[in-house]
Formats: C-alpha cells, structure tokens, sequence
C-alpha cells in the first residue's frame, strides 16, 4: 500500500550497482599481502541502494533508470524485484551497464576503500519513462548518473509539484547546474557540500546551498550527524548521530536518502524524517544490512535522543 496515495511513494531514476564485498582484517599497507575473511555480493548505487532502503521502510517503490542486457544488469534487476521494487519501466539496451564494484571493507573500524568499473550508459534516460509515470510519483530521486534524463524528470516533477530529492557525489556533466536548482530536498555529503560551495565545514555548506525555493537542505557528517537548513529553522541546525558500533559503512548515505525519502513520502516533519534515517543508517552501519521499518523503530524506542556514532 502506498505511504502517500500515489501510485508510487518513491520512483528512482539513477545509478545501480553490483558489489562484491571483500571484508579484511584492516586496510593494507603498501605491497602487503592480507587475509579475506569472508566476501559476499551485494547490490546497491547511490539510487539503486535508497530504493531498497525505502522499499523495507514501507515506501512503494520503482526504478526507471536504464539496464544492460548483460548478467549485472540481470542480477540487478532480479535483486530489485525480489526486494519488491517495481522495474516495469526500467529500459533495457545492449548499450547500457550498472557499475560494477569491489569494496575492500576493514573489520577494525568498518571504514572501506571502493573500486569501481564505469562502462556504457548509466543512470536515467534521456526520454524515459514517460511525463504520466512520472507524475504518478510522490518523491522523484535523482543523481548525477544520466543528466540529461534526470533534468527532464525533475522539470517535469517540479512543474507538477513532486517532490525531488537528490544525492550528488560530483558536479560534472552539462546541465547539472539546472538539476541542482531544481532539487528542493537537497542530501550531500559534507566532503561534496563542502567542495561544491568551497566553504569550510558542513554547516557553512548547507547555508550556502540553501535558496527559498527549496524545501529541505541537510548536509550529512557520518559519525557527526548532519546539518539541515529548511524554511522555519532560521539557520543551521545540527542533528548529532545515533550510538552504534560500527562494522561496515558502505551504503550508510544511501540508506540515509531511502529513508529521507520515505519519510517524506509519508508526510512527516523534517526533524523526524532526520531522525528516522540516521537511526536507519545507524543500523546499516552497525548489522552490515538495510533494516526493515520495525527494526528501526524499535531501535528508536530505546533512545532518549541523539547521541554519536562510535567507530
């Protein structure tokens, strides 16, 4: 059942990827030769992994960006039904790929290191999918991964009043200045906030990406929490982190805007919606897994309020 009355509570129109995690016992030094401990394949990308994440939150998703004919793009694709995304409108062609990577994951802080292979054509179509089934959405997710495409969408969701969120990891590519101006729930990073506004720290970030006509700026920190700018917080305002043991950081910020986002989808107020995904993000950090909407809020039951994350 959708969260938001639409056919669609979240549709996703960026990057997909394939993931073979290797867990080690800590990062090597140069020339080192170090144990596998264990290795498992995971499926995620900055679009593809919040789809999942706002999926087993209760958002009624969908992925329309483009796939391969290739067996990635096909274990992408079977991952994302068994997971209950909707791929009706996800275009395949022979042209096309998700990104294929290797995260080297060190077990003695859970930091990795991510390897990747770029080929073909990523991310949201140039033409699709079609002006209706994008308007069936209640949140629109982009990312930088087709620009063309996604500045199509968000003038089309923008123009129909869709909410449309973003997670940019760089500036390149012609456009992307206009789909940074339609973003109104604009997520960063802090190392991208701060390189994008060439300010200092995260608060000074999110200030400088602010503008009237968005809805929500949060600039997040990891294990410092985030930073939100909306139009009732008169400035900066810090939301510190939960308190986990940490054992396996990738995906943290995806889980993050899949959460924003089906928060959103469901109407809650932003303090709430921060609250929520950085408790869902604790637990990706600290189970190594997207939680379920249960996990999460049992979770947040046995916290009297925001504490920092532990390496």
């Amino acid at each position: 059942m959708s969260l938001s009355g639409k056919t669609f509570d979240v549709l996703g129109l960026g990057c997909a990827t394939v993931d073979d995690v290797l867990y080690v016992p800590a990062h090597p030094e140069r020339e080192a030769k170090i144990p596998v401990r264990r290795r498992l394949r995971r499926f995620g990308g900055l679009t593809g992994a919040a789809l999942v994440a706002a999926t087993r939150l209760g958002a009624r998703c969908a992925y329309a960006g483009q796939l391969g004919l290739d067996a990635l793009s096909t274990s992408v694709r079977e991952n994302f039904l068994a997971e209950g995304v909707d791929v009706s409108r996800a275009p395949r062609f022979a042209n096309a790929r998700v990104i294929y990577s290797t995260v080297i994951v060190a077990e003695d802080d859970g930091s990795r290191c991510i390897l990747f292979d770029r080929n073909g054509e990523i991310g949201a179509h140039p033409d699709l999918p079609d002006t209706d089934f994008i308007k069936a959405c209640a949140v629109l997710m982009v990312d930088h991964y087709g620009l063309t495409g996604a500045l199509r969408a968000a003038r089309i969701a923008r123009a129909a009043k869709i909410a449309v969120l973003a997670d940019f990891e760089n500036n390149r590519g012609q456009g992307f200045d206009e789909l940074l101006g339609l973003v109104d729930h604009l997520i960063l990073s802090s190392a991208f906030a701060c390189r994008l506004t060439s300010q200092s720290d995260a608060a000074k970030a999110a200030l400088a990406l602010w503008r009237p006509d968005r809805a929500a700026v949060v600039v997040t920190c990891g294990a410092e929490g985030c930073w939100s700018v909306d139009p009732q917080s008169g400035g900066a305002v810090h939301h510190p982190a939960f308190t986990v043991k940490a054992v396996d950081t990738t995906g943290c910020g995806d889980v993050f805007h899949g959460a924003y986002a089906a928060g959103l989808a469901r109407g809650d107020p932003l303090a709430e919606r921060i609250r929520f995904s950085s408790a869902a993000a604790a637990l990706r950090a600290r189970d190594s897994d997207s939680p379920r909407r249960a996990q999460v809020e049992e979770f947040l039951a046995g916290q009297s309020g925001y504490f920092t994350t532990l390496p």
